[in-house]
């Protein structure tokens, strides 16, 4: 494929992504997370949320009340909690 062929490809599924048709390849990690929602959603205190998952309570009221935004490595760890809180609890006991 030339270069210029490629190009117009790359361009075309950056439109279909930002349509939603198409799903970003690759890790995707999003800009902002409601760290709050994903907490409420397994039912914890912020206590019970940050001792769980091994965060300071300090900066999970911070994130929540958006003092201060999670790092690129924290907003890993929300998503991946989002989707498997379960795997992460049980890795992180586990450590």
């Amino acid at each position: 494929m030339s270069f210029g062929t490629e190009l117009i490809h790359s361009a075309e599924e950056a439109l279909a992504i930002a349509k939603g048709e198409m799903e970003p390849a690759g890790a995707f990690i999003p800009e902002t997370v409601d760290v709050a929602a994903v907490r409420k959603k397994q039912k914890l205190s912020q206590t019970d949320f940050a001792e769980r998952y091994g965060l300071p309570v300090a900066t999970l009221r911070d994130w929540e009340q958006k003092r201060r935004l999670p790092d690129r490595a924290a907003m890993v760890l929300i998503a991946l909690i989002e989707r498997k809180p379960k795997m992460v609890a049980d890795t992180l006991a586990a450590s």
